[in-house]
């Protein structure tokens, strides 16, 4: 695993080729299949990496990479639907222990989900990482995420 300081530079080389690629279109979609591209290319520990996009009290599958994903999160409970019902970034070092836990894929040990917010203060679709190992993710992922989302 990479020391905080080597991970925050990598997210800063990361976040500045996002800036230079999201330029080249306005288009929603293809900000969040590039920031999926890249994230979860450049970054070994992501098992899935993906958004979430709300519509009509549903969780709608987005552009994601990785093993297939569960297409509509309809429930309103797990890691994802609490971070657009909190409207913050959710670390869970282990999701076997996160109650009512949404289990796509069982290879998923920890996972990071940062909520996408509209203009009105409302999440409108969530970054969702999920990755093998527990206790992937910190501080250091929760600031540079929520730097990279905001880009879209």
């Amino acid at each position: 695993m990479l020391s905080e300081k080597k991970l925050s530079q990598r997210y800063e080389r990361l976040f500045k080729q996002l800036q230079e690629l999201l330029k080249k279109t306005e288009e929603t979609v293809s900000h969040m299949a590039t920031v999926i591209a890249i994230l979860h290319h450049k970054m070994p520990r992501f098992l899935w990496t993906g958004f979430y996009v709300l519509k009509n009290d549903l969780l709608i599958v987005g552009p994601y990479q990785g093993p297939l994903a569960c297409q509509v999160l309809g429930e309103k409970k797990g890691v994802c639907w609490a971070s657009v019902l909190e409207q913050k970034t959710i670390i869970v070092p282990d999701v076997h222990k996160f109650p009512g836990h949404i289990a796509c894929d069982s290879r998923s040990n920890s996972e990071i989900v940062v909520p996408l917010i509209n203009s009105k203060g409302s999440a409108w679709a969530i970054l969702d990482i999920d990755s093998r190992d527990f206790n992937s993710f910190s501080q250091v992922d929760k600031e540079w995420l929520e730097k990279i989302v905001k880009l879209i």
